[in-house]
């Protein structure tokens, strides 16, 4: 009987996840997630980090914070990346950014364009030496050019 209670009640957490994962971009708070799962805002909170290891604001944070490198991997500028993730303004996305990947938003666009102009003049440097070199296109070793 036990094991069906926490079963049924980790798939009602599980459902409030999936809603975070689809509506990250919007204005959420506790209690509308909490809704989705049909649990009190405290009852939610204590279960979902017992579940996931983390907050439910942590947890949305990260997703959007994940988001937020392949957007800025883009042409998007900063501040349109930070409306389409769920920030209300660029310089509370800068510094939730920086806090979370140590960087700025604006270095880790200028460190992406730069990696794919590189990509673009010599992609062999971006493939593992072990397939290059089961493939016949290097020598002897993963830093050669290829043949």
């Amino acid at each position: 009987m036990e094991s069906y209670q926490k079963a049924y009640l980790y798939k009602r957490i599980a459902v409030a996840k999936l809603y975070m994962d689809d509506h990250f971009c919007e204005k959420l708070d506790l209690v509308k997630i909490a809704e989705t799962a049909n649990f009190s805002k405290y009852h939610f909170f204590r279960l979902f980090k017992e579940i996931y290891g983390l907050t439910p604001l942590n947890y949305l944070t990260s997703k959007r914070i994940e988001e937020s490198k392949k957007l800025l991997s883009g042409s998007l500028t900063i501040i349109e990346v930070a409306h389409q993730v769920g920030f209300d303004s660029p310089t509370s996305f800068s510094a939730v950014f920086k806090k979370h990947t140590r960087i700025t938003p604006s270095h880790f666009k200028y460190t992406m364009t730069q990696e794919a102009l590189q990509k673009g003049a010599n992609p062999f440097l971006f493939v593992p030496g072990c397939f290059a070199q089961s493939r016949g296109w290097l020598k002897n070793s993963n830093i050669e050019e290829p043949v």
